[in-house]
């Protein structure tokens, strides 16, 4: 492997199985890069953020590095986990649900703030546990173009409550140069938010990114071109540590 390519290790979000990252895995590869989006536990309603990296880190064992574990939305539970174990060269959040020791993803939502982070939204479609076909599409979908959005509804999955009510599991964050992107556009997760969240919580700016909650599949090609960027790092430890 030549000094400047990077092996990228793709975890997903909530509702979503790896495949999800066939697009950004393709363009990955168009960039001189290796990525991989290991298997995951989804079929154990019980499995928790540290069960998930557990499949991670069995996948990637053999797996070339330098290692970039990125880690979308929920899996941000699950990527700093992975990182701290495999002597990631960079951790990389993206639309992140950023965790704090102890939290659980089931907490979160009311620990940050979230309700209120998004407001306008509620006006417009109505609270969470409300949300229809109509609604998931206008918060996930919105950017999504029609084929990507079809071909991946077979990514679709349930996630258990076990990623939900594990307490995340170490006591402060890894020692791995971390980055966090956020999309412009994020309706579940608004920029504020996002903003608000890594700064309290990791001491870090966000680099902004075009589009909404899912550039795995609105964007691949942009997301990947920031994936692959690693300029301008420095090695950082969470505010909690």
């Amino acid at each position: 492997m030549t000094p400047d390519r990077s092996t990228f290790v793709l975890i997903p979000g909530a509702g979503v199985a790896p495949g999800v990252w066939r697009w950004t895995i393709a363009e990955l590869r168009e960039l001189g890069h290796e990525a991989v989006a290991p298997p995951l536990p989804l079929d154990d309603p019980d499995a928790g953020p540290s069960d998930h990296a557990d499949a991670v880190v069995a996948a990637v064992g053999d797996v070339e590095g330098p290692l970039v574990v990125v880690g979308q939305s929920l899996g941000a539970f699950t990527a700093p986990l992975v990182a701290a174990r495999v002597s990631a060269a960079e951790l990389v959040l993206v639309a992140p649900m950023i965790p704090t020791p102890g939290e659980t993803a089931g907490e979160w939502w009311s620990a940050v703030g979230h309700e209120e982070a998004i407001a306008p939204l509620i006006d417009r479609v109505g609270p969470m546990d409300t949300w229809g076909a109509m609604q998931l599409a206008a918060v996930f979908l919105h950017d999504v173009p029609t084929d990507i959005a079809r071909e991946s509804e077979r990514f679709t999955v349930d996630s258990g409550p076990g990623m939900f009510s594990e307490p995340w599991p170490i006591s402060a964050w890894p020692d791995v140069p971390t980055r966090v992107l956020a999309p412009r556009d994020d309706r579940l997760f608004p920029l504020e938010l996002q903003r608000r969240l890594a700064r309290e919580r990791l001491g870090l700016a966000v680099e902004v990114i075009p589009g909404g909650h899912l550039p795995m599949l609105a964007r691949p090609r942009d997301l990947a071109m920031h994936l692959s960027a690693r300029s301008g790092l420095r090695q950082v430890r969470a505010a909690t540590s």
